[in-house]
């Protein structure tokens, strides 16, 4: 088993910088809550994190299936509780492709293979919450 390591750095106020894999991050709080607004939130970055995951995995797949993608969109939704800790309990990943004939099997074999086999942020986050997708194919001509 890998041991993987993150160090937040504060900088001050509520302002925290990171580096991953090589690349700086700050993360930072509203104004209202004493940050400067100098990087994104944490939570919404775990938003990002699924995205990313699923949507490296989806590229990859179909790329493999010689599927021709034009454009390639994933949003991620989130239901967030009113009260603290406040913190996510659903999430719906939409994928939206664009492209000419693109077969519905592949894309929709591409997404399942990604939720159910290779995406790690995934399957940690099935286990805190409930996870839908949703699948949008834009005909282009």
């Amino acid at each position: 088993m890998d041991k993987i390591t993150i160090n937040a750095d504060w900088i001050d106020g509520m302002a925290f910088e990171a580096e991953v894999n090589g690349h700086k991050l700050i993360i930072d709080a509203d104004e209202k809550v004493g940050g400067t607004n100098r990087g994104p939130r944490p939570k919404p970055l775990m938003l990002l994190a699924l995205a990313g995951c699923t949507g490296m995995d989806v590229v990859s797949i179909l790329k493999k299936m010689r599927e021709e993608v034009k454009k390639f969109r994933v949003s991620v939704e989130a239901l967030q509780t009113d009260e603290h800790p406040k913190h996510y309990v659903e999430m719906k990943i939409i994928y939206e492709f664009w492209g000419k004939n693109l077969n519905h099997e592949k894309v929709n074999k591409a997404v399942k293979l990604s939720d159910e086999k290779y995406c790690g942020v995934s399957a940690a986050y099935k286990k805190a919450m409930k996870l839908t997708h949703q699948i949008v194919i834009h005909e282009e001509e």
